[in-house]
């Protein structure tokens, strides 16, 4: 498989993960997982915003989530 081939298969899992995750009202952490690993530099903005949604969504949201957000804001 060419590179952008490879680039263009992990832009599809990326999308279609990232998608899950904002409809998912418990995404597994399985799934963020393999975001994070998924993740380049330029995209973190993205996930973060829909992370902070789904924490602003909860009364009481899920510590490993502000955990990752909080991993991600460096």
């Amino acid at each position: 498989m060419a590179n952008g081939g490879g680039e263009d298969a992990r832009e599809r899992l990326l999308g279609v993960l990232l998608d899950k995750v904002a409809q998912d009202l418990y995404p597994s952490s399985t799934m963020l997982d393999v975001i994070e690993k998924l993740l380049e530099p330029d995209e973190i903005d993205a996930y973060a915003a829909i992370l902070c949604e789904k924490i602003a969504d909860e009364m009481y949201p899920s510590t490993s989530m502000i955990n990752r957000l909080v991993a991600l804001t460096g």
